[in-house]
């Protein structure tokens, strides 16, 4: 029997100069500094793929993603296009421009050793888990476990009960979706593609993320006028 192949919709990305255009592999950990006016892509490639994410000022790491700002300032739990990304000053990081998806959480947290431990059993002590994977791509940054805060979870479900109570679910997410955010100012992001297993956030099997950073191009306002030389 002949298996058919499949494919992954190729996703609409903005206009512009891609500057980075990377494979993050399931389980692993990635991070880049995005300039004010940049725009970075996160793609979805297999669907239902949980990508925890923390973004901090590039020239003061203490300005770093705050979800109670985010959460009182678009007086919403999810995030989704026009979603404002606030440091602990209220300032803007990121914005989200574009979202195929229309939902993402920010309450869920990052799952790490401990919390395994005590939510799935001592089996799961030695599995590898999204703080762990911020603290080694923050180290390269010298960043270290104070400096680790509430994160979003882009392409999560996590939906909230009337009495608060929430789950981790389903995703609802598909391959080839993605979400598009603008960069305010420069921006220092760290991913972590998350390899969690023992709940749905991964649909139980982790897959590869696909990063996208594009110098949009400048607009005709944008561009400056250009003086004639003399004589011509």
């Amino acid at each position: 029997m002949t298996a058919t192949a499949t494919t992954t919709p190729t996703p609409n990305l903005p206009a512009g100069t891609i500057t980075r255009d990377e494979i993050v592999p399931a389980r692993s950990a990635w991070s880049a500094v995005v300039p004010a006016g940049s725009l970075l892509t996160i793609i979805d490639l297999e669907g239902n793929q949980a990508v925890d994410f923390l973004a901090y000022d590039a020239w003061d790491t203490a300005r770093r993603y705050s979800a109670p700002d985010t959460l009182q300032g678009q007086d919403s739990i999810f995030l989704t296009t026009g979603s404002v990304l606030r440091d602990c000053e209220h300032s803007p990081l990121m914005t989200v421009v574009a979202d195929d998806c229309g939902r993402h959480d920010t309450i869920g947290g990052a799952c790490s050793k401990e919390s395994n431990t005590l939510r799935y059993g001592h089996h799961t002590a030695g599995q590898h888990a999204c703080v762990e994977n911020f603290l080694a791509e923050g180290s390269r940054h010298g960043l270290g476990k104070r400096d680790l805060v509430s994160n979003i979870n882009w392409y999560m479900n996590v939906p909230v009960d009337p009495d608060g109570a929430l789950g981790i679910v389903d995703g609802i997410s598909a391959p080839g979706l993605s979400l598009t955010l603008r960069a305010e100012t420069d921006v220092l992001v760290l991913v972590s593609n998350c390899p969690q297993i023992n709940n749905p956030c991964n649909g139980f099997d982790p897959t590869p993320v696909r990063l996208v950073v594009t110098d949009p191009d400048p607009t005709p306002a944008q561009t400056p006028a250009r003086t004639p030389a003399r004589g011509l």
